[in-house]
């Protein structure tokens, strides 16, 4: 079976390096998914404006590869534990795709590139391709109850950040509070500690550098 793309998003996120490590994490993020032309059809999305959240499947273009390991290295786990693949999130799968529930904001027919979704808590990169589209169901999709394996046992504290107001107004006003959520979410790969690396991400145009010490990530620039 061959399925092709019917929409792409358009997020804040150039690169990788940064991105939250799952949806829902960051709800001042906003995303827009513009479908492809052969399902740019109004039609397509009726009534989907009375559900508050959406699911997306989506495809890891950037971690395409030929051949697949069983096993892989959940950076949650400091990258020195092995797990099943099918146990963890990671890319790194026999097929590249990704779930992700994300906030409904608007759905708006009538724009030129119509119908086009407003979606905030996504974590995906700048043009990702969409494979499907499924409304959240609460009744359904919704279990407090559940158990959440490793992920459970691993500490998910965020860290305090502190930003010059001189520095953070360099960005959109609609952009900064979707940025110090991005930050506090600690996007350094769970085994570096360096308190003296300054660590680089792109955000909505703008290069964020940044270091983090003791809890405390500290801007010191963005240009």
């Amino acid at each position: 079976m061959e399925i092709q793309p019917i929409a792409h998003i358009h997020t804040d996120f150039k690169e990788k390096f940064g991105i939250p490590r799952q949806s829902g994490l960051v709800e001042a993020l906003q995303a827009s998914i513009i479908f492809d032309p052969p399902y740019r059809v109004p039609d397509a999305v009726r009534g989907l404006e009375e559900f508050s959240h959406i699911w997306l499947l989506w495809e890891f273009s950037q971690a395409r590869r030929e051949n697949w390991s069983p096993t892989v290295r959940p950076p949650r786990l400091g990258g020195n534990k092995r797990l099943g693949v099918f146990a963890t999130r990671s890319p790194f799968r026999p097929n590249a795709l990704g779930l992700s529930v994300v906030r409904l904001l608007s759905v708006d027919p009538d724009a030129p590139k119509g119908p086009v979704l407003q979606v905030s808590g996504a974590d995906l990169l700048d043009g990702t391709p969409i494979y499907d589209i499924k409304p959240y169901l609460p009744y359904a999709d919704a279990h407090p109850e559940a158990a959440g394996g490793f992920t459970d046992q691993v500490a998910r504290g965020q860290l305090e950040v502190r930003c010059p107001d001189e520095l953070l107004s360099r960005l959109p006003e609609e952009k900064r509070a979707a940025l110090l959520g991005v930050l506090a979410q600690d996007p350094r790969p769970s085994y570096q500690s360096d308190p003296a690396r300054v660590y680089g991400m792109t955000f909505a145009g703008a290069e964020v550098r940044f270091t983090v010490e003791d809890g405390t990530l500290t801007i010191w620039d963005i240009n």
